[in-house]
C-alpha cells in the first residue's frame, strides 16, 4: 500500500534540492561593473522620499549610512513626494552643484502611487540615466517597487538596467517592504531598513584601497 511513497519522498526531495539551487544561484549573475571611487570621490544619491529618509529619524536615511560604510562624500538628494519628471528637471542642477562620480538612482514611487504612466516613468527614468552620463557620471538604478499584491518593480526597471547595462538593485526594496522588521509603513522604510537598503547598495560599489 505504501510502496509508492519513497518514490514520492525522492521526487519531493529532488524538487527541495533544485529549489535551493535557484535561490543560491539566483543572485550570482555577473553585474556590470561601476565606477571605483577614490577617497575624494562624491556619491549623489538621487530620488524621492525613499532616499530622503521618510519613515526614520533624521540622519538614518541610507545615504548617511552608506557615507559612513564607504568613506566617500554621500549627497542626500532626496525630495518626498517628487514624481519623476519633477526629478529629471531637478537632476542637473544636482549634478552640476556636486560633480558626483556616480549616481544611486532611486525614483519612480510616486508616479506608481499615482497611477502615472508607466511608459511615461520609463521615460524620465532613460533621461536622467542620460543626463548623468553626459556629466560624466555612472549610474546605479534600485528598482522601486509597484504597489499591489506582489509589491516588486515593474519590468521597465531590469529592461532600462539591462539597455544601459548598469547595476541594478532588483529584489532589496522588495524585500525590506514585505518584512515588518524594517519598515515604518507601507511604502517606507524604518532606520534598520534604510541600513540594510545601505549595506546592500555598498556591496556593489567598489572603492579603491589607500597605497
Amino acid at each position: 500500500m505504501n510502496d509508492s511513497l519513497p518514490c514520492a519522498t525522492g521526487r519531493y526531495a529532488l524538487k527541495l534540492l533544485l529549489g535551493l539551487v535557484l535561490v543560491l544561484t539566483s543572485g550570482c549573475e555577473d553585474q556590470p561593473q561601476t565606477t571605483r571611487l577614490g577617497p575624494n570621490s562624491t556619491v549623489l544619491a538621487f530620488g524621492d522620499s525613499l532616499t530622503y529618509g521618510t519613515g526614520a529619524a533624521r540622519g538614518a536615511a541610507y545615504p548617511q549610512t552608506l557615507e559612513s560604510l564607504l568613506s566617500v562624500d554621500v549627497v542626500n538628494a532626496g525630495v518626498p513626494g517628487e514624481i519623476s519628471s519633477e526629478g529629471l528637471e531637478r537632476l542637473p542642477g544636482e549634478l552640476k552643484e556636486h560633480r558626483p562620480v556616480l549616481v544611486i538612482l532611486c525614483h519612480g514611487g510616486n508616479d506608481m502611487l499615482r497611477r502615472r504612466s508607466l511608459e511615461k516613468l520609463a521615460e524620465n527614468i532613460r533621461a536622467m540615466i542620460e543626463t548623468c552620463r553626459a556629466s560624466g557620471a555612472a549610474v546605479i538604478l534600485v528598482g522601486v517597487p509597484q504597489p499591489g499584491f506582489k509589491l516588486e518593480p515593474p519590468a521597465l526597471y531590469a529592461r532600462i538596467a539591462e539597455e544601459y547595462d548598469i547595476p541594478y538593485a532588483d529584489g532589496i526594496l522588495t524585500d525590506l517592504l514585505t518584512d515588518r522588521d524594517y519598515k515604518s509603513d507601507t511604502i517606507h522604510l524604518n532606520a534598520a531598513g534604510y541600513r540594510r537598503l545601505a549595506e546592500v547598495l555598498s556591496e556593489m560599489i567598489p572603492v579603491a584601497t589607500s597605497p
